[in-house]
């Protein structure tokens, strides 16, 4: 086979394997794809150097991994702020317009999957990598390079960032699910936790057995100087990602309204799992206007779906106690499908929420559930009791240690430090990966040595030795020596790690990482105004901190003196050009524009992806194209490199 014919071959290759795995719609049979694709892998293996960089033979599955390395996206991945209805909407809506009084907003469809960030350079897919935490997340490359849904290679050279979902769908969830049932194996509860289940397989086979579908959704960091997000992302859709059903570009409230409703009617005939639509404000100099706040941006929010509503009955009431020692009722409903997972608890809040309800057990009542909220029981059927009902009475005792709870009304408390609940969710949540990440230190494990009275609180932790695990059941020498290490592992950590470990209410990892680079280990003794003097930091965040810190003083000192944590400084930038300015990068430098990009930020400079007249410098290299012609026309003061250089 000649070079000629090995590309006419892998053009029909690539085409018979689109229509099979994105289109549903074979044009090619099993034997004829197979036989194509033998061939085509003779010659790949004959002539490696001559191999198409969008083979269908590079999608299949690779070697088997150990585990997933960490990865860092070029930049954050955002959570989405949530609307629920259409006032909820138009208050977002006005609070963008103070920014610009002239909005379009472009809307699409909101897939319910796994986030992933892939990383194109030079045309190829250089990484794929989960959301994780917004800037870290997993290294997945070689399972994605089995989605025929994503290219291994596209038109566009700039390095890029290109983002979406991951999804399964429905048709191909039920399939997945009648194999795992014939198999013994354990059904997954839904498409969404089918798709990131089978995107972490560490063996690439599975996953490409799974038929996963890439949404895209967004794109990271770029060059690629559109005005409008709709122009971008038909850009994108044209370097071969799959563009999604019913989006469009809406004009004002009314519009949008009229497409939230057509999707929601759509929902059922479209292929994979939805749970509402996303909106964005669609001029991307605007977008740079409005920013972030500590969690979201301000210009883009999820429109979720109504809630969906079932009739159940409640089996029991059981009591949760918290990391606080608060008791949470929560009822036992009999197993009931909603919105394509099995339901079989619904939140109650608190006591006073049971007697506002007058609920019994064995009710039978409406639960609902919308979006990621957890369900909770809206009305209860009154006409139907039948005189099995049992009433719920306030507890008394701590159903996990027994001893005598403070009735406050609305809240109900344990207060037994060594409460066995409140010592193990503490310590579970400060072990668990997005806090101290120690391995080995599961939820089992934690529970067991609690109960075996092997730790009381989080401190000790960091005293445990190996004689206080020989004996326990499970505990083998390896699996001793590893968790101790983990342990020990995490002195040094980044003070705001710790933080963000201690479950304070309120304060998640943005605003640990805020405060923490403000105050240093000065945290402890912070007060409230100084907190409500930081941006982003309001003043239920402010109070929970403060009063976290004072009851819990003893205890946060003991353990940063145990850990010595890490302290970011901050650092005082001295007077320099670029300080406090605004800079667009554009063209190929004699470095890569990461790097510059850092050299600026380092200088105090914010580094921006498209030009406004807010922009203050605009620095080109060669190739410069549209963000230096719109700097030009703007009247933005335009440098070289060179003179960026002598300028620093």
């Amino acid at each position: 086979m000649t070079k000629e014919e090995y590309e006419q071959n892998i053009q029909t290759l690539i085409k018979w394997a689109h229509a099979y795995y994105v289109e549903d719609n074979p044009i090619a049979s099993d034997e004829e794809y197979d036989k194509l694709a033998r061939i085509c892998l003779a010659y790949e293996q004959t002539y490696p150097e001559f191999s198409h960089a969008n083979s269908p033979n590079k999608r299949v599955g690779g070697v088997i991994l150990e585990g997933f390395e960490k990865a860092s996206h070029l930049s954050r991945m955002w959570s989405q702020e949530d609307v629920f209805n259409t006032q909820e909407l138009i208050d977002w809506i006005n609070r963008a317009k103070k920014v610009n009084e002239k909005l379009e907003f472009y809307c699409e469809p909101k897939f319910d999957g796994a986030s992933l960030n892939l990383i194109y350079e030079n045309g190829l897919l250089k990484q794929a990598i989960t959301r994780g935490d917004g800037s870290i997340g997993e290294d997945v490359t070689n399972n994605v390079k089995t989605i025929h849904s994503i290219p291994l290679e596209i038109k566009e050279k700039s390095l890029i960032e290109i983002r979406g979902e991951v999804v399964i769908k429905k048709a191909d969830f039920n399939k997945i699910n009648e194999q795992r049932a014939k198999n013994n194996e354990p059904l997954f509860a839904n498409p969404r936790n089918a798709a990131a289940g089978s995107l972490r397989q560490l063996d690439p086979n599975i996953t490409a057995k799974r038929k996963l579908f890439f949404n895209v959704w967004g794109v990271g960091q770029n060059s690629l100087g559109f005005k409008n997000n709709s122009e971008m992302m038909n850009y994108i859709y044209s370097l071969g990602f799959v563009k999604p059903p019913l989006q469009k570009v809406c004009k004002n409230v009314e519009e949008i309204e009229e497409l939230y409703h057509k999707i929601i009617a759509s929902r059922n005939s479209i292929e994979m799992m939805l749970d509402g639509m996303v909106i964005k404000i669609d001029d991307l100099e605007t977008q740079e206007e409005l920013g972030y706040t500590v969690k979201f941006p301000r210009f883009s929010c999820a429109y979720k779906f109504p809630a969906v509503e079932k009739t159940t009955k409640v089996k029991d009431i059981i009591l949760q106690v918290g990391r606080t020692g608060v008791i949470t009722p929560v009822a036992l409903v009999e197993p009931t499908l909603i919105d394509g997972s099995t339901v079989e608890r619904a939140s109650l809040h608190n006591f006073d929420e049971i007697a506002r309800l007058d609920l019994r057990i064995n009710d039978e009542v409406i639960i609902i559930k919308s979006g990621d909220i957890i369900p909770k029981i809206t009305k209860v059927f009154f006409d139907r009791r039948d005189g099995s009902q049992k009433e719920v009475l306030r507890p008394t005792t701590c159903p996990k240690c027994e001893s005598e709870l403070l009735d406050e009304g609305t809240l109900i408390k344990c207060q037994n430090l060594d409460c066995p609940s409140i010592v193990t969710n503490s310590i579970i949540y400060f072990a668990s990966k997005n806090c101290m990440n120690i391995d080995g230190l599961g939820i089992k494990i934690v529970e067991l040595l609690v109960e075996k009275r092997k730790i009381y609180d989080i401190l000790d932790l960091y005293s445990l030795k190996y004689e206080d695990l020989v004996d326990l059941e499970g505990f083998k020498d390896k699996k001793i020596n590893n968790l101790l290490n983990a342990i020990e592992n995490t002195k040094g950590s980044q003070l705001y790690r710790v933080i963000n470990a201690l479950g304070i209410e309120h304060i998640g990892e943005v605003a640990s990482k805020q405060i923490c680079l403000e105050f240093g280990l000065d945290v402890i003794n912070v007060d409230i105004d100084s907190l409500l003097d930081l941006d982003g930091i309001g003043e239920q965040m402010a109070n929970s901190f403060v009063e976290f810190m004072r009851v819990n003083h003893h205890i946060v000192t003991k353990l940063f003196e145990i850990i010595n944590p890490k302290v970011e400084e901050k650092v005082q930038i001295s007077e320099n050009a670029f300080k406090g300015k605004t800079v667009v990068l554009t063209g190929t430098m004699s470095v890569s524009r990461g790097e510059i990009k850092k050299k600026l930020e380092n200088l105090g400079a914010k580094v921006s992806s498209s030009v406004s007249k807010k922009t203050d410098f605009v620095i080109y290299g060669e190739e410069a194209g549209s963000k230096y012609d719109k700097a030009v026309s703007l009247g933005v003061i335009t440098l070289t490199e060179e003179q960026m250089n002598k300028m620093i």
